[in-house]
């Protein structure tokens, strides 16, 4: 998919939307290549900071023997996702054009970056070739005018499920096991397991003092948020700008998901609006609720925190609405800077890191966590076999049998738009605007506003 010019006009003046544009830029992911003659130095690489515990163990296990055996001194970082971190680093190594060979980038961050980074076409055919097709979504953010600006990557690729407490929604009439069981089937409670019925357990949940943890923070500092009402959104049909750039919000499906969510924020936490990433885990684990978006790292860590919680939790995919069921998902990648002093070794490494061993031994280790985003490497028995319970995470990730589809809050836009959408987080400040009494009439001037802004 073609990117617009984003070189700055005659009289170096840029528009609002340029700017808003380049200050959206957010968050990276580590990138690396496979071994050639002359392979040898430093490098040095910038991994995404695990949830996980013990995921950052092991990559830096797999860098230590890459680079044993290619006889480059590695040097790796883990930088949190937290308050932004991973996502300024990005933004401010691609400014100065100086720092780690290769980065972690999230989502848009790869489109923010695409001219301070090296194409990695080489090395995306190699790997293309052996562990099969890429998914589209990762390809819509990592190929810019037919080219491979990063390296989609498994770690950190995620999807979004609901995650909740097995004997509460059993007390409250819901076998969630028997709903979504460990084997490949459709059934008749999946059909019944819609936005609708998600609002009246939202609201058991709220009268046992078990809120379902669900946030409605700002911007890129609550993205589990941003990803679950994104794919409300796209459950209703209801778009914010279309490809086109044309705004979208006075329609019957925008106007449908706001009178649904008029419903469902009651429902909400108090501290809903200042939620970030940890919130919603942190609720979770410490057994204040009933059910969270996310992927398996808040099981991971309850099972090692709050052995009880841990084992009562079960994870399956998101409500159906009029339009579909829509699952909310975050996308990783590796991404090797121009500026490298060493850009064959981070490609090597790279490569080695996305080789199907490799990925396999991470998802083991990180519990199923990591999602590969090439088709030939989904067939891991990972997400069978991880505990407590036994196939606790087989239906983390999409399944045929779902009946779902991916979900990537904002895509519906052109890439420098939606970036905009998704950085500012326009969906959670609608839900959160509506918490508040705003009218359906007023929260949709109040974005009509900001659109405006970001499609001048």
């Amino acid at each position: 998919m073609s990117r617009q010019d984003r070189a700055t006009p005659a009289g170096g003046k840029l528009s609002r939307r340029q700017a808003l544009k380049i200050g959206a830029a957010a968050t990276t992911l580590p990138l690396v290549h496979i071994r050639t003659a002359g392979a040898a130095g430093k490098v040095a690489i910038g991994f995404w900071d695990h949830w996980v515990p013990g995921g950052n163990d092991l990559m830096q296990k797999q860098v230590n023997a890459w680079a044993e055996q290619n006889k480059v001194e590695a040097h790796a970082d883990f930088i949190s996702s937290v308050g932004d971190k991973l996502m300024m680093t990005g933004a401010a190594e691609a400014q100065a054009k100086t720092g780690h060979d290769a980065l972690a980038f999230y989502n848009w961050d790869v489109f923010n970056h695409n001219d301070a980074l090296e194409p990695v076409d080489d090395v995306m055919a190699r790997l293309i070739a052996k562990n099969g097709a890429v998914s589209a979504t990762s390809e819509y953010l990592a190929k810019s005018a037919g080219h491979w600006a990063a390296v989609p990557t498994s770690s950190g690729t995620q999807t979004k499920p609901p995650c909740a407490r097995i004997s509460w929604f059993k007390k409250n009439g819901l076998d969630i096991q028997a709903m979504y069981p460990v084997k490949a089937e459709h059934n008749a409670l999946q059909d019944a397991w819609t936005w609708d019925a998600f609002t009246k357990y939202a609201e058991l949940a709220a009268k046992d003092n078990l809120t379902f943890g669900l946030g409605m923070g700002g911007g890129t500092l609550n993205t589990d948020a941003t990803d679950t009402h994104g794919a409300l959104f796209k459950a209703f049909g209801a778009t914010l700008v279309d490809a086109k750039g044309n705004i979208t919000l006075k329609t019957d499906e925008v106007h449908q998901v706001l009178e649904y969510a008029q419903k469902l924020v009651k429902f909400y936490p108090a501290d809903a609006v200042s939620y970030d990433d940890a919130s919603n885990n942190r609720a979770l684990i410490s057994g204040k609720s009933a059910l969270i978006f996310n992927p398996p790292s808040a099981w991971a860590v309850a099972v090692r925190d709050n052995a009880p919680v841990g084992a009562d939790c079960w994870t399956f995919s998101a409500p159906s609405g009029p339009k579909g069921r829509f699952v909310p998902s975050l996308n990783y990648f590796w991404g090797v800077y121009k500026f490298s002093q060493n850009k064959t070794a981070a490609k090597e490494l790279i490569e080695y890191l996305m080789q199907p061993e490799q990925v396999e031994a991470r998802c083991i280790a990180t519990s199923g966590y990591d999602l590969p985003p090439f088709a030939g490497l989904l067939g891991f028995k990972v997400w069978e076999t991880v505990q407590p319970p036994k196939g606790t995470v087989y239906n983390y990730p999409i399944q045929p049998w779902h009946n779902a589809q991916p979900s990537l809050t904002a895509a519906e836009a052109s890439p420098d738009i939606a970036v905009q959408i998704y950085n500012r987080g326009i969906h959670n400040q609608m839900m959160a605007r509506l918490s508040q009494g705003q009218t359906i009439p007023q929260v949709i001037a109040w974005a009509q506003d900001e659109l405006e802004g970001f499609t001048r």
